[in-house]
């Protein structure tokens, strides 16, 4: 039994999704905060459970029966580390053979504020656990990227605080795939993978392949964060949510995020979505 905490977000269901579409729904369970919002799930034969992160006897009662677990990591601004060791802790006491973790790609030493330290944190305790381990480093999502230039096509300008950083940016759909590959396949026992898209990607990159499609030009800006999470704020972000952005920004112009290992190509066995074309399918859907 293969159990994905964090099932009604976006990575967990569609690795689950990835899931079924090789292993019966008897061998999946899918972990939730809230039973009812995962009514597709239970209707396509996946089982159920409910427990929060911060819960551990519920923890410990939903996780019994099951081999591998993958605990997709808990959101920021939360006490993440308290909410992973307590799924790890309640694993080991239920008789968990095989813990995944999803972790965030780190490409260089730059510390991303909310995510670095309770990754570092969490990595460790997972490894002195005596769990048998895999450790995912998911790189960027795609579908990110609207958050950090807007939905919209930019007119002209593109304005984001990345330096000349390059994100090796992926489709969530891909990550989930390539981690239920993982999951039903040997030879993962405490290793550690790096999972992002086969390109690095600069904000230039972003401009020129929008400027190509729109038929107009576009240029990207580097900008200083202030002004940045200010134009977030206007937007309607909350100041908090603006400045995370911000962080995301500048840990790519710190190279954390520009990585390039072939093991999602190889795990799919093609290469995954480039940038022209998620943003062709993406802003300029039907053309």
């Amino acid at each position: 039994m293969i159990l994905v905490t964090g099932a009604t977000g976006g990575l967990g269901h569609e690795t689950i999704d990835a899931l079924l579409t090789t292993t019966p729904a008897t061998e999946i369970a899918a972990l939730v905060r809230d039973a009812s919002k995962a009514t597709d799930l239970a209707q396509r034969g996946v089982d159920v459970r409910q427990a929060d992160y911060f819960d551990y006897p519920a923890l410990v009662q939903a996780l019994r029966g099951t081999e591998k677990v993958l605990l997709v990591s808990a959101v920021a601004f939360t006490d993440r580390l308290r909410q992973h060791r307590n799924v790890i802790d309640a694993a080991k006491e239920a008789g968990v053979k095989h813990l995944f973790y999803t972790s965030i790609q780190r490409s260089s030493d730059f510390v991303m504020p909310q995510v670095t330290e309770s990754d570092l944190a969490t990595e460790a305790y997972l490894k002195a656990s005596g769990l048998t381990y895999t450790i995912l480093h998911n790189g960027y999502y795609f579908e990110g990227l609207g958050y950090l230039i807007g939905a919209e096509v930019p007119a002209a300008t593109i304005r984001v605080p990345a330096g000349e950083g390059k994100i090796a940016f992926i489709k969530r759909t891909e990550l989930a795939a390539a981690t239920a590959a993982l999951l039903t396949s040997a030879g993962h026992d405490n290793q550690e993978y790096t999972l992002t898209g086969s390109t690095a990607y600069s904000f230039h990159d972003v401009a020129r392949e929008l400027a190509g499609l729109a038929g107009h030009p576009i240029t990207y800006h580097t900008s200083e964060p202030a002004p940045y999470i200010a134009q977030k704020v206007a937007a309607g972000f909350p100041e908090v949510v603006a400045t995370f952005f911000a962080q995301w920004a500048e840990a790519a112009q710190h190279g954390m995020l520009a990585g390039t290992p072939d093991t999602v190509a190889r795990l799919l066995g093609r290469q995954p979505t480039s940038l022209r074309e998620y943003l062709k399918a993406t802003y300029f859907p039907g053309s």
